[in-house]
Formats: C-alpha cells, sequence, structure tokens
C-alpha cells in the first residue's frame, strides 16, 4: 500500500514539528570543544583563541544553533535584558552614545529595552525606571545629558545596577564618560600651538553637563595659558544657533579662533563666516567637538574632538557586567577623547 501525497506531506511536517533543536552540547560535540568554551565564545569571552573561536561560530552556523534564553533565565534567575532610559535623541551625541551601548550590550548577550523620554523631569525618569522594573531587567542603563537626571536617580533604589553614561556618577551610581573637560583642552591646546591667544568660546547648552564641561575645559586652557576667557557664547547645539553666533563674530572679530561646543553649531558658524567674508582658517580658525561622519566635508573640513561612542559603549557594558556578575560597588571609567586636525585650523594671519 502507497502512501497518498497528502499523507507524506503531513507526516513530513511532524517529522520538522517534532525534531529536536539543536543545543549547546551539540554545537561542542560538532566543534570537538567542552560546553564551557562553546558558551565562552557565544558571551565573547577574551580567552579563546581565534583557531577555536572560528570552529565554534562554523559549528553553530552549520547546525542553527539559537542560545534559549528562556531556559537559561530560569536556571540564572536573570532576563538578559537591560533597561536603557535615554532623552534628546535628536541630538549627535545621545543618540550615538545609545547606539553604542546597545551594540555592547548585543554583543554581551543581552537585549535592550529602550525608553526615550520627551520631557525629562523626576516624575518622567520614575515613571520609566518602573516600567524598566516591571519588565525584570538585569539592570538599568541612564544616558544622562542633564544634571537633574543624575539627582533624580539618587533617590531611586530599584535594587538592580544603574550605570549613568555621560557622568562621573555618584555613591549609588555608576558612571560611564568621554572626558568633555580633556577634550575642550585638546582644542584649546592646538590652537595655543598654532599661535592664537585670543579664542572664543560657542557653548553648548549650560543645563547640559556635556556643555558645561566644555566650557569649563575651555576657561581652564586659556587660564593656564594666562590668556582671557572672556568671549564667551552660548548656543543650543543647532546649526542655527552657531550662524545666528557667527554672523554677531563676524561683524565684531574680536578673536583669531573660535572653539565651538560640537560640529552642528561648527556648521552654521562657517556659513555666516563664508557669507561675511571672514576666511576660515585664514582670518579666524575653528574647532568642533563630537567628530560626526560629515564634519571631514565641511568647507574647509573641520578640526574636531572626537567622542569614541563604540569604545564609551563597550565600557558602560562592561561596568553592568561587574556589577551584575559579583555585585561590584559603584565605580566610574573615563574614555579619553582624540583631536582630529583638519584644514580649519592654522596659524593667525
Amino acid at each position: 500500500m502507497f502512501a497518498s501525497p497528502l499523507c507524506i506531506e503531513h507526516n513530513s511536517s511532524m517529522a520538522k514539528s517534532n525534531a529536536r533543536l539543536p543545543r549547546l552540547e551539540d554545537v561542542a560535540e560538532r566543534a570537538g570543544v567542552s560546553h564551557q568554551t562553546v558558551s565562552r565564545v557565544i558571551n565573547n569571552h577574551p580567552n579563546v583563541s581565534k583557531r577555536t573561536r572560528e570552529r565554534v561560530e562554523a559549528a553553530i552556523a552549520e547546525l542553527g544553533y539559537r542560545r534559549n534564553t528562556a531556559a537559561r533565565s530560569l536556571v540564572t534567575r536573570r532576563s538578559q535584558t537591560i533597561g536603557v532610559l535615554a532623552s534628546e535623541l535628536s541630538q549627535y551625541g545621545p543618540a550615538n552614545t545609545l547606539l553604542g551601548v546597545e551594540q555592547a550590550a548585543r554583543d554581551a548577550g543581552y537585549f535592550v529595552s529602550i525608553a526615550a523620554l520627551r520631557t525629562v523631569n523626576r516624575d518622567a525618569i520614575f515613571d520609566a525606571i518602573r516600567h524598566f522594573l516591571d519588565q525584570s531587567v538585569d539592570g538599568i542603563v541612564v544616558i544622562v545629558p542633564h544634571a537633574e537626571t543624575l539627582s533624580a536617580l539618587a533617590e531611586q533604589s530599584p535594587g538592580v545596577p544603574i550605570v549613568a553614561v555621560g557622568s562621573l556618577g555618584s555613591d549609588t551610581v555608576s558612571g560611564a564618560m568621554v572626558d568633555q573637560k580633556r577634550g575642550a583642552e585638546l582644542a584649546v591646546a592646538h590652537l595655543i600651538e598654532q599661535g592664537h591667544s585670543r579664542i572664543g568660546h560657542v557653548a553648548g547648552p549650560q543645563d547640559w553637563i556635556d556643555g558645561v564641561a566644555r566650557a569649563e575645559g575651555w576657561s581652564m586652557a586659556l587660564r593656564e595659558a594666562g590668556l582671557a576667557d572672556d568671549l564667551l557664547l552660548v548656543g543650543d547645539w543647532s546649526a542655527g544657533s552657531g550662524y545666528d553666533i557667527g554672523r554677531k563674530l563676524a561683524v565684531e572679530r574680536t578673536a583669531t579662533a573660535i572653539f565651538v561646543g560640537n560640529d552642528q553649531m561648527s556648521l552654521g558658524l562657517l556659513r555666516a563666516f563664508n557669507e561675511a567674508g571672514v576666511r576660515v582658517p585664514e582670518d579666524v580658525s575653528v574647532v568642533g567637538f563630537d567628530d560626526q561622519p560629515e564634519s571631514g566635508y565641511f568647507i574647509p573640513p573641520l578640526t574636531t574632538v572626537r567622542q569614541d561612542f563604540e569604545e564609551l559603549g563597550r565600557r558602560c557594558m562592561d561596568l553592568m557586567l561587574g556589577a551584575i556578575e559579583n555585585g561590584d560597588t559603584t565605580s566610574t571609567i573615563v574614555v579619553e577623547p582624540e583631536l582630529v586636525v583638519r584644514r580649519s585650523t592654522a596659524a593667525p594671519a
């Protein structure tokens, strides 16, 4: 007796549904390694040789292995999820900090749950943290543009680790940040080395931690060199505010060099100078901050301070994983910035 085509198709479907999914032990057997080694590869542990890692990754791809997060959560009592609280994501810095943290979390085997605040206030921060706790997150990363965010966190005792990115942290919160003051000092030192003695600063909003730190670094570098720090103008991070300030500076001509708090304001400043016939760098040198991808294509290409957001994300997750795995006390990690010299700076005429 022959089975009908319908019967064959039905039996084939049942066989597929009953097939056992590949397990970690199957990967270990196929790669010829221990299951601990497979676990190290999956969790991106550094103590695995390149050859072994490639063999395990080939076995994973061949078998179609996927980590059973639900089963692992039952064993470890962890959700493998990190909550990320962020605001001001329309700005280059916070947006790329979020991308760096999210990538680092995925590399470490964690999912990310994101809460983006439209308005930064105490109630909104508390609501977001309660939302994360309802999801049983293993920890919370807070991208902190404003000082009041850190103040609100100090009132919380969520029972999970918190890492504040963009801050030194506090007695209860770990911190991971790019050294903003150092970045400003690098910018000013470069201009002084070029021979400038009258250096102004177009600062970001002074209710932002980064805006304050960059202004302080500019002022400190000038005072240590015995130069005046009395040319400070405040923008709002936008190219439009840089343009408005640039028009004023083009008329007053009170400086031979300008350190600008971010690349977007630098873009507006360069346009204002161009329209007024102020040559960059022949008449005025300009240094920005961030090194966003377009900065090398400004006219002229912009000298700026680079922030390594990928490294910041990795260091943030190092703090978080240390707190989750080992119960480490609060600590701080600082990532060094880098000056990228292009054609918008030169010796004064």
